[in-house]
């Protein structure tokens, strides 16, 4: 088993814990982990790590995430997706494309923004999705996120069954722990006739991108991983040492390095061996990966 990472195009209607169970079977191992989880409902990128990689998990979502979604307007449901039972149907004949367009402007920058309920927020050590399938009432508080960029595509009227609705198709950059489907809820909110999430599909999560993901049928036939020492230069800065800095970094000893941010820390070899941040004058480890 190889330690490194693996970009998952995850289909629709499993789990990121099916992912992760397909992919310790593939990889016969049970030390995976992914970085962020996606709904059932969603698809797209999925980064996993397997052996010492997990260890990398954690650092990696604080990165920024790019999505693909589509918000009906004028039907708001109780999980804010098209997986929820319906809660209101509003009329949208009074919504244009402009008005959709200037309200979602409103979303771009540094929000405050309520978690969807049905999500995995906890609210006094048990998780608002639980609590909200037990027939709680949730009320979540507002948290900061950033949307870096949204851009406004399609805006249609549904043609067809079910009652009339407005889709708008949209992509977004913003920061982790962002919930597409509470944007969706809220600006059916501003508009005044409720909204939910049809589609949502992940684009990227930091610098791994849909091109670098395989689906599972893709890994079933050929499972490799991207080492370790690739997905690291990858995700952060990074910074070649010498033979004398790297034994100090084996004991996770401080360096005399000016780092900006949290940095990569490479061998003269080319072996990745730890990651360093800056801490009272000083480069100081926050996880080291090799003994």
């Amino acid at each position: 088993m190889s330690d490194g990472l693996v970009v998952v195009d995850k289909p629709g209607g499993l789990t990121s814990h099916d992912v992760v169970a397909r992919v310790r079977r593939l990889a016969g191992t049970r030390k995976v982990g992914h970085a962020g989880t996606l709904d059932p409902m969603a698809t797209g990128v999925l980064v996993l790590g397997t052996g010492r990689a997990t260890r990398l998990l954690g650092h990696l979502m604080l990165t920024e995430k790019a999505y693909d979604a589509t918000i009906r307007l004028g039907v708001s449901t109780v999980t804010d997706d098209a997986e929820g039972d319906v809660l209101t149907v509003a009329p949208v004949d009074g919504i244009d494309e402009e008005q959709v367009r200037e309200a979602l402007a409103r979303f771009v920058g540094d929000i405050e923004q309520v978690p969807t309920a049905v999500s995995a927020v906890k609210v006094d050590g048990k998780r608002s999705y639980q609590r909200v399938r037990e027939g709680e009432e949730v009320a979540l508080e507002a948290r900061p996120v950033t949307i870096h960029e949204l851009t406004v595509g399609a805006v249609r009227r549904s043609s067809g069954e079910g009652p009339a609705s407005v889709d708008v198709d949209v992509a977004l950059r913003c920061s982790s722990g962002t919930y597409v489907r509470a944007i969706a809820r809220d600006l059916g909110a501003a508009l005044g006739v409720g909204g939910h999430l049809t589609a949502l599909r992940r684009t990227a999560v930091g610098p791994y991108r849909l091109p670098d993901a395989r689906t599972l049928d893709q890994l079933a036939e050929e499972f490799s991983v991207m080492p370790l020492a690739d997905a690291a230069r990858a995700a952060f800065p990074s910074y070649d040492l010498d033979a004398e800095q790297a034994q100090a970094v084996r004991y996770g000893r401080p360096l005399p390095l000016e780092l900006d941010i949290l940095t990569a820390v490479f061998a003269p070899d080319g072996e990745f061996l730890a990651l360093y941040a800056p801490r009272d004058g000083a480069a100081r480890a926050v996880a080291v990966f090799v003994g």
